[in-house]
């Protein structure tokens, strides 16, 4: 991108606030006059030992003004909850400031009673988002065979999404799953509608299985990328064999300044969402006891989304919320 086209960009961005969020200015390097903007959120699963208003209070603490709620097993609200819960939750977090426009649960089947109590009470309520829940490959079968019959599994959800004007997105995420190589999700998305399903993309997980190859799975999935999700990580060797170490922002392998090019150069302008799976006394899993305090995930919180924000305005992406 030119110098001239970056600073015409960024002009506004040295005085962003932590209530800043994603704005689609610059595809392919030139403005464009669309003021829609996007949340900066965080996925709640790390503070899921908090109850509502606390859960809001902390996140206004800490400069958040958007959350991605856990409504799922062992999460903030149990989807046999949903009526009930986060209608407060949803309120809870209001007092203080948050918005709730995403949340991760486990949904993946259409015909469950359960997916289609969770989709018409979050619609009601104004959530826009969620991420859907994981599906295994049966060993027993072929690859395309799997593909073949998860197609009519993400056709039943895309008319279960429309019915309530939602949008599902499943998450690419490393490991042996669907989604774990990206390429087989483009053979789930390719014939489906993007304004009612698609993709939840995670450069950490991507980076992981894609190595440097990321940028291309990254461009064939672009039409359906509907959220993103950000972390870091690096191997380690521990006793011999080589982990996955899950760091802060900017410590780990991911390049994002290579990421955040992509992103502009694609025209993808999409709700983001920060993980924190690196170490925060369990918390990071979801532990209802963590031994690290309140005030030192905070601080880690804090850290993470002031990292992030800044790496934004460096690339021309982050405006102040209107």
């Amino acid at each position: 991108m030119a110098i001239q086209s970056r600073r015409d960009f960024i002009i506004t961005t040295s005085a962003a606030t932590a209530g800043a969020v994603i704005n689609p200015q610059i595809i392919v390097g030139k403005a464009i006059p669309d003021t829609k903007t996007f949340p900066i959120c965080v996925f709640t699963k790390c503070l899921q030992f908090l109850d509502y208003d606390r859960l809001g209070e902390t996140l206004a603490k800490v400069g958040f003004k958007n959350a991605e709620l856990s409504v799922r097993k062992g999460g903030h609200i149990l989807p046999q909850n949903v009526k009930t819960d986060l209608p407060k939750a949803i309120k809870a977090l209001k007092k203080s400031g948050i918005g709730v426009p995403m949340m991760v649960t486990d949904i993946i089947d259409a015909d469950n009673p359960e997916t289609d109590l969770v989709l018409k009470i979050a619609s009601e309520l104004g959530i826009k988002n969620y991420r859907m829940g994981y599906i295994r490959y049966n060993p027993k079968i072929s690859v395309p065979e799997n593909l073949d019959i998860y197609k009519l599994t993400f056709e039943k959800l895309e008319n279960a999404n429309r019915k309530y004007n939602i949008t599902g997105a499943y998450q690419n995420h490393s490991g042996t799953n669907i989604g774990g190589p990206v390429w087989d999700l483009y053979s789930l998305l390719k014939d489906r509608d993007s304004q009612f399903i698609g993709c939840q993309y995670d450069i950490r997980h991507a980076v992981c299985e894609g190595g440097v190859s990321w940028p291309l799975g990254m461009k064939l999935l672009s039409p359906w990328i509907k959220t993103i999700a950000i972390k870091d990580f690096y191997w380690k060797k521990e006793n011999g064999k080589w982990r996955i170490t899950n760091v802060p922002l900017g410590e780990g392998m991911v390049d994002f300044d290579t990421y955040f090019k992509q992103y502009n150069s694609l025209g993808i302008s999409v709700p983001v969402s920060i993980h924190y799976e690196y170490d925060l006394g369990g918390a990071q899993s979801g532990s209802k006891n963590p031994t690290m305090s309140l005030e030192k995930i905070s601080e880690f919180l804090k850290n993470d989304l002031n990292w992030l924000k800044k790496k934004l305005s460096e690339h021309g992406i982050l405006s102040s919320m209107s």
